[in-house]
C-alpha cells in the first residue's frame, strides 16, 4: 500500500524539488569523494595543512549528504544511490590522484564554486513552491561550500 504524500505541495512542486536536489546530492557526493581521495594523495610541502583542510572538507560533505537524501524522500521521492546516476546528474568531473597539491587545491575551489551555483538553482526551485524547509538547508549548504571555496581560495592566495 502507498500513502500520499500531503504535506502542502502538488505533486509536481514535489518532484520538481526533489530532482533539484538529486542534483545537488550528486555534486555533494562528487566533490565528496574527490575532496576525500585529495587528502589521501597530497604530498608536497604543504602536505599537513592541506590533508587536515581537505579532511574537514569531506567530513562535513558526509554529514550533508544524509540530510540532502533524507529531505528528497522526505518530499516522498526516491533518492538516487548509484555512480551512474549521480554521474548523470553532477557537473563535477573525477579527480586524479597524480595532480599536485596546488591543481587539487584549484580543482577544488572550482567544484565547491560548482556546487554552490546548483545549491542556487535548487534554492530557487524551492522558493517557487515555498519550501522553507528545503531553502533553510540549502542556505546551511551555501555557506559550507561558500566558506570552503574562501580557504581553498585562501590556500591559493588568489583575490
Amino acid at each position: 500500500m502507498t500513502i500520499a504524500v500531503n504535506t502542502g505541495f502538488a505533486e509536481a512542486e514535489r518532484t520538481n524539488i526533489a530532482a533539484a536536489l538529486s542534483t545537488v546530492l550528486a555534486d555533494t557526493y562528487a566533490l565528496y569523494l574527490k575532496t576525500h581521495g585529495y587528502h589521501w594523495n597530497v604530498t608536497g610541502p604543504t602536505f599537513q595543512a592541506l590533508h587536515t583542510l581537505f579532511e574537514g572538507q569531506y567530513r562535513e560533505e558526509w554529514q550533508a549528504l544524509d540530510e540532502i537524501a533524507e529531505r528528497i524522500r522526505a518530499l516522498g521521492e526516491l533518492v538516487p544511490q548509484t555512480y551512474s546516476a549521480f554521474a548523470k546528474l553532477t557537473a563535477i568531473k573525477d579527480g586524479y590522484a597524480s595532480l599536485d597539491s596546488e591543481a587539487m587545491v584549484a580543482e577544488l575551489l572550482h567544484d565547491n564554486e560548482t556546487a554552490v551555483r546548483t545549491i542556487r538553482d535548487a534554492f530557487a526551485v524551492a522558493e517557487s513552491a515555498g519550501d522553507q524547509a528545503t531553502m533553510d538547508m540549502l542556505n546551511v549548504r551555501t555557506t559550507a561550500h561558500e566558506k570552503h571555496a574562501w580557504m581553498l581560495r585562501a590556500t591559493l592566495d588568489v583575490k
